[in-house]
């Protein structure tokens, strides 16, 4: 196994240790709903944005313990966004990390009060973090709120990428959508790493700048995906943008073109790494992932 494969082998151990810690069992009232919940947030997946997160931490030397709350956080408020935007208002998808999403196995009302409940449990996860001083947590919790909402945040993207929907934009505007919608929650877990880490202005000046490039990169590749690979691959609907004529990169710069702009971003993200004076190879080797990832 691969430095990479463990490490991402590890994170998810210890994230999904945290998040059993942190989240009502599925025994207590109101039961159906934390069902909802631990179905969703325990369906698999690579827990890539905890994983980043900790990477981020590591190179700079933060302890453990003071990494995973937030790591956790940042897999709640990953969940829930990925709960609402499989409901029928939104992309209308019926299939998520290869079994049935959560309004299709529950209820739609019961699928939206999940999202929620893992929402407000991420700033909670936060604030109660008795490892962190009352000083970072305030700061996690403002920059994660900044992430989550508008007018740069996820929530910001989600409507933007929605109003694109069968319209002609501008390359710019296209860029906003991923950045956003995708690319602020990726940009945030990398930032709180340095942030719990208490790296220097410049060093965490480089993270963020590889952490915004790693989430439009993500994006990209995810759109790439979208045409390449089948359903059984991904383990959610494939073709889905195409269908709905959402605005993505292939849509606007065809298939090769897309492939070469993800090696341009690739590139930029690893020469960020450059002034970062840590050992910065895993965070290489995540860049490198996200470029040559297959689902």
């Amino acid at each position: 196994m691969s430095r990479l494969n463990s490490f991402f082998a590890e994170c998810t151990r210890v994230v999904d240790e945290s998040l059993e810690n942190l989240i009502p069992d599925a025994s207590i009232e109101p039961t159906k709903l934390h069902e909802a919940i631990r179905w969703s947030l325990f369906a698999g997946g690579k827990r890539f944005r905890p994983a980043l997160l900790i990477a981020v931490g590591d190179a700079f030397g933060a302890e453990r313990k003071k990494l995973l709350r937030t790591a956790a956080a940042v897999e709640m408020i990953h969940t829930y966004s990925l709960v609402h935007d499989d409901l029928p208002a939104m992309d209308d998808d019926n299939l998520r990390r290869g079994r049935e999403t959560c309004h299709i196995k529950f209820d739609e009302a019961t699928a939206i009060l999940a999202g929620d409940a893992l929402n407000a449990l991420a700033f909670q996860t936060i604030g109660e973090d008795e490892n962190l001083s009352a000083e970072t947590r305030v700061k996690l919790i403002a920059e994660l709120a900044r992430a989550s909402g508008t007018p740069f945040g996820m929530i910001a993207g989600q409507q933007l990428d929605v109003e694109a929907e069968g319209k002609a934009i501008s390359i710019e505007q296209l860029e906003q959508i991923h950045q956003s919608k995708t690319g602020a929650i990726i940009s945030f877990a990398a930032k709180a790493g340095a942030i719990i880490a208490n790296a220097n202005e410049t060093e965490s000046n480089a993270i963020a700048n590889y952490a915004g490039h790693l989430g439009l990169l993500f994006q990209i590749t995810d759109d790439l995906l979208d045409i390449t690979q089948t359903t059984a691959t991904l383990g959610k609907t494939a073709g889905k943008d195409t269908r709905a004529a959402k605005a993505t990169y292939p849509a606007f710069y065809g298939l090769a073109e897309t492939k070469k702009l993800a090696e341009n971003i690739h590139a930029a993200a690893c020469q960020d790494l450059e002034k970062v004076e840590k050992d910065s190879i895993l965070l290489r080797k995540i860049a490198d992932f996200i470029l040559q990832r297959k689902k």
